[in-house]
């Protein structure tokens, strides 16, 4: 039996676990997920594929829940993956690469640039049209599959890159999530945001009495879920929320537990569900609009854009310095990945229109997009370049 389960674990079980601690593992995972779900929404099970996602799920009208399977993946599952970026940011501002301003400027700026660029390119193709609310869509990065194409590139990135990267990706999501909650909710319903401020007093007070993380704050937390969702903001803002409330001791084992489901369970989950796109018989057509074309162009051409002269107007001023041993054409190189915009991007194209041939144009944009950030930010990074001087 020993025998048995020694082949078990060195044929199946140990290459698995490899995979997955591999810090390209979630980008390619993200990556088969999406080619399965556009494969299967556009052959024969086209229509049985679309409308499992689509299947109504019926729940007590009074509670006024999400009505199908897609918003149930939307609205609660990715609560969960903003609860996990929720405390990296925490932990980041509190203990980490974002603790102190001369850790946090350059990433900040960085990030900030990455955001302004990409929508004002956006608003340029799209203002005055009916387009014009998706600019948000440009703004955001992919951490795992930008990290992802990194590590792929192994020493021809510095280090001290890799984790300005992880930083400004950080930064990025935390104002993607202010871009969802302030631009991209329903009309405000101020009783279920009074009942969720009560929530939020009921956990700070929890804390204080240094009681152990349990299920009393996860009831407090699902609660918490739940008004939120009816006050008008979009629900995921809830696990980004509840983050602020997890001790800082207990930061580090909670995002321990909780990457991998989140990043092998619930997006793969959420790129199967939010891909499947049928492709329009024409193709070309459909793309060549001034939406497409401004999230495309956002992603491709702001982000790298923008990042580098926020970088460098923040080094003029003297207010942060380069990332060690970089020089600006690699800096240049991590801009370009910061345009794989994917699981955000996606995620707020949902919320940006809703026609649903608009968030399919939306999506496909996003793909079109992030797949050139892969290929123009590994060939950039590969290229050897200018030594740096210092």
């Amino acid at each position: 039996m020993s025998k048995v389960r020694h082949i078990i674990r060195s044929r199946f079980i140990n290459p698995i676990l490899e995979f997955i601690h591999d810090s390209r593992a979630v980008g390619i995972t993200l990556f088969v997920c999406t080619i399965i779900s556009m494969v299967l929404a556009n052959t024969g099970a086209a229509e049985r594929y679309i409308g499992f996602w689509n299947m109504e799920l019926h729940a007590p009208e009074i509670l006024h829940l999400p009505h199908s399977l897609l918003h149930w993946i939307n609205d609660l599952l990715m609560a969960a993956f903003f609860f996990l970026v929720g405390m990296e940011i925490k932990r980041e501002l509190l203990a980490g690469e974002l603790s102190s301003f001369k850790k946090s400027i350059m990433p900040i700026a960085a990030a900030i640039g990455g955001m302004l660029a990409p929508a004002g390119i956006f608003l340029l193709f799209n203002a005055g049209t009916g387009f014009q609310h998706g600019w948000g869509i440009p703004m955001a990065t992919d951490i795992a599959f930008s990290l992802g194409v990194a590590s792929l590139l192994g020493k021809k990135v510095p280090f001290s890159l890799k984790v300005f990267l992880m930083a400004l990706a950080i930064i990025d999501d935390l104002g993607a999530i202010l871009v969802i909650a302030l631009f991209y909710g329903g009309d405000v319903q101020v009783k279920f945001l009074l009942a969720g401020a009560a929530i939020c007093v009921a956990l700070f007070i929890l804390g204080k009495t240094k009681m152990k993380f349990n299920f009393i704050h996860i009831i407090l937390g699902l609660l918490l879920w739940y008004v939120v969702f009816r006050s008008g903001i979009h629900a995921t803002i809830a696990g980004v929320v509840f983050a602020l409330f997890v001790p800082l001791k207990d930061l580090s084992n909670f995002i321990h537990r909780l990457h991998d489901p989140v990043n092998f369970l619930i997006l793969p989950i959420f790129a199967l569900a939010n891909t499947a796109i049928p492709i329009p018989s024409d193709f070309a057509g459909a793309i060549s609009t001034s939406l497409s074309w401004g999230i495309i162009a956002g992603l491709v051409i702001g982000k790298p854009l923008g990042i580098t002269f926020m970088s460098w107007l923040t080094v003029k001023l003297r207010l942060g310095e380069k990332p060690k041993g970089s020089t600006w054409f690699q800096l240049g190189g991590i801009g370009a990945l910061a345009g794989i915009g994917f699981t955000m991007s996606i995620f707020i194209s949902m919320l940006a229109f809703r026609e649903v041939e608009n968030q399919d144009i939306s999506k496909i944009a996003t793909l079109i997009a992030s797949l050139a950030a892969v290929f123009i930010g590994y060939l950039w990074l590969n290229f050897p370049g200018k030594k740096n001087p210092n």
